[in-house]
């Protein structure tokens, strides 16, 4: 147990703090300060815009700076992934985050929603529990996410082996796909990942991928999260996973032996492949 003084706000002696990645903030606190800040010139009458305060920030007036005050503590922007195809029960959101404890999560969940990122509301019986989802400007992290997923996938150092949830998946397979490999190819199909369905339809090089179900797919493909992500981003046959008996595919197995072959990791960035001694 450590134990220190903080600032003139928390000045009550000596009070627990804990540590994630090596830096320490106290324990159990939220953030509580209001700060007003005026209304720019161009939105005309000055607006006072409360602010919680984190108590760990970086002091600096960039706002891209302040972003990383509200999400940038580990595994905040991972919360937001995991909500990004919609709302989420805490055992559920727990299960795409690998390698979080139940009060890491729990605490993430009281910033982002002290921020303004994340809400929670009851569902309505006969579900009658509570979830968390993203709250209109908590939804506009999507592009960030995205573009943070394409620059991670650039890395040659990237790990394939760990574990990667199902939202997780698919929000790469979004990201990740090739509309040039889908040329003059429109197609649905649905997809049960985990007894959850998703449609995947494809029309004119794009692709909509979501939860639900198409109204007429060409085929119908049932695996885990693992073995699509083996298929889709490791380059694994479908044949080999066939025959392992971990996939499925009722209907045109040659239209979504295609379709699966449309999403591929980009080749590594020439700077990500420096090695211990800094030689590429």
């Amino acid at each position: 147990m450590h134990s220190r003084s903080v600032g003139s706000e928390l000045q009550r002696g000596n009070i627990e703090v804990e540590s994630y990645d090596g830096i320490e903030r106290p324990k159990g606190v939220l953030p509580a300060s209001l700060h007003s800040l005026p209304g720019s010139p161009r939105s005309g009458p000055s607006v006072h815009r409360p602010w919680r305060n984190p108590v760990r920030t970086y002091g600096d007036g960039c706002p891209a700076a302040h972003a990383l005050d509200l999400v940038g503590d580990r595994w905040s922007l991972l919360i937001v992934r995991e909500l990004l195809l919609g709302p989420k029960r805490f055992t559920d959101l727990r299960g795409g985050l690998h390698g979080a404890s139940a009060n890491v999560i729990s605490q993430r969940l009281r910033d982002l929603e002290s921020h303004g990122v994340v809400s929670k509301r009851r569902l309505p019986p006969p579900a009658a529990s509570q979830v968390y989802e993203l709250t209109e400007w908590g939804r506009e992290l999507e592009g960030v996410i995205v573009q943070l997923l394409r620059w991670g996938a650039r890395s040659a150092a990237i790990p394939l082996d760990a574990p990667m949830g199902t939202d997780a998946l698919i929000l790469a397979m979004r990201s990740l796909f090739m509309p040039v490999a889908a040329q003059g190819f429109d197609a649905a199909f649905e997809l049960w990942l985990e007894e959850r369905p998703f449609m995947a339809e494809i029309l004119d090089s794009q692709l909509l991928l979501a939860p639900g179900r198409p109204e007429h797919p060409h085929a119908v493909i049932r695996t885990d999260a693992e073995t699509l992500k083996r298929l889709t981003l490791g380059g694994r046959s479908l044949d080999v996973s066939l025959h392992a008996g971990r996939i499925s595919v009722q209907g045109d197995q040659a239209m979504a032996e295609r379709f699966l072959g449309m999403f591929r990791l980009p080749e590594p960035a020439a700077s990500s492949r420096v090695d211990g001694d800094g030689a590429v």
